[in-house]
């Protein structure tokens, strides 16, 4: 139940939701963005995002959301100028939902939001998608009247660091996969198969290991090179993928990567896929997913989709990987920052197999990640509603 259908004479009302965010180019908080406008478009309310745009723009509106292109998430003081570009457009589309999604694009959310008459304004959702620097900056990120917190380990940080947030606001919502999608027995087609092995012949035959994420300092890429240097050394024939793209302000991390690569020999066992679209397949014929962050993540989605796909994952014991790893396969977990200890279990793995993850049920669902948010969405409407009555009769 998506809470549109809760009384017998229909949906309480239509909502007009806004979602804020820098871009739509692809990334956790991108896919969720777009997988509550679909739990919204579906449910009969009305979608809007608001951003610079991006490669997910077509993808957002053929599932029925509406997208607004503003440069809200560019870091210069003229983007203060679109302030009251968004009040008006609070205030013309008569928004009932504000939902910011990161810091920024949040900033301006919030003081258009600030400067509408209190009477007059929608309710303010913000999601807290990581564990940011702690700090004025980041407290935006606090100032909705519903906090989601995508981890217990974001609820954990969000106590910490704002103590004054008042716990009732902070509501934990995991993110979520589509068990039709991501299942043990999911198996790539053949044409698919024989054009990947096609395109990279070096993957063949290889006992795999796949690091998706951004090429960025934080998702571990040089861990890696360590990693498949030592695995090499105990005569384990392995090969690793790293998918994911490289933001123009990340070149020179990844040259660094590059270089790094050549100087230990290991142009033919590491292959960089760039960001694709088709990760789900890439992580079902890989023999270990790893999650190498260094730096606690809040949730990390493909943690959760190649287990979900029955593939074992060995991630670094900090933050949501860890949190997602102690409750589904504990096997996985292991010290951040020990090489030595990854190598070691990894050189296990590639000789007597690992651990089974096929039996283990994964709990973090797409739908129970919409129908939660659409809830917490449609108890503010009501609430609103509630209070609004109790004036008129007073």
């Amino acid at each position: 139940m998506t809470g549109n259908e809760g009384k017998e004479d229909g949906p309480v009302r239509r909502l007009t939701v806004v979602q804020m965010l820098p871009a739509l180019e692809g990334g956790g908080v991108e896919r969720g963005t777009l997988e509550i406008v679909e739990a919204l478009v579906a449910a009969g309310h009305r979608a809007i995002v608001v951003s610079e745009g991006g490669r997910l723009v077509d993808e957002l509106e053929a599932i029925g959301g509406e997208h607004i292109t503003l440069p809200v998430g560019r870091k210069s003081l003229t983007t203060l100028r679109y302030i009251p570009v968004i009040r008006r457009l609070l205030r013309d589309e008569a928004v009932d939902i504000l939902h910011l999604r990161s810091r920024l694009p949040a900033w301006i959310g919030y003081l258009a939001w600030k400067g509408m008459p209190s009477g007059s304004r929608p309710h303010l959702v913000t999601t807290v998608h990581g564990a940011y620097s702690p700090g004025w900056y980041s407290a935006v990120m606090t100032k909705g009247e519903r906090v989601i917190a995508v981890s217990d380990s974001i609820v954990d940080y969000i106590r910490e660091h704002y103590p004054k947030v008042d716990p009732a606001r902070i509501v934990r919502i995991y993110r979520g996969i589509d068990p039709e999608r991501y299942h043990p027995g999911f198996r790539p087609d053949g044409e698919w198969a024989t054009r990947f092995f096609a395109e990279h012949p070096q993957v063949k035959g290889r006992w795999l290991l796949t690091l998706p994420g951004r090429i960025t300092q934080i998702k571990g890429q040089m861990d890696l090179i360590e990693i498949v240097a030592g695995l090499k050394a105990r005569g384990v024939p392995v090969h690793a993928l790293l998918v994911g793209g490289v933001h123009p302000r990340r070149q020179d991390y990844w040259h660094r990567v590059q270089r790094a690569i050549e100087e230990k020999g290991l142009a033919n066992d590491i292959t960089w896929l760039g960001p694709r679209s088709d990760l789900r397949e890439i992580m079902a014929i890989s023999d270990v997913v790893l999650s190498l962050t260094q730096k606690p993540e809040s949730f990390g989605r493909t943690v959760t989709e190649a287990l979900a796909l029955g593939r074992p994952v060995l991630g670094y014991d900090h933050g949501g990987v860890g949190e997602q790893l102690a409750a589904v396969f504990p096997a996985g977990r292991i010290s951040p920052g020990d090489i030595s200890g990854v190598t070691r279990v990894l050189s296990t793995w590639s000789e007597e197999g690992a651990p089974d993850t096929s039996r283990e049920c994964v709990p973090y669902t797409l739908r129970r990640m919409q129908d939660e948010t659409l809830d917490l969405y449609l108890g503010l409407v009501a609430e609103g509603l509630e209070v609004d009555d109790r004036r008129a009769k007073a």
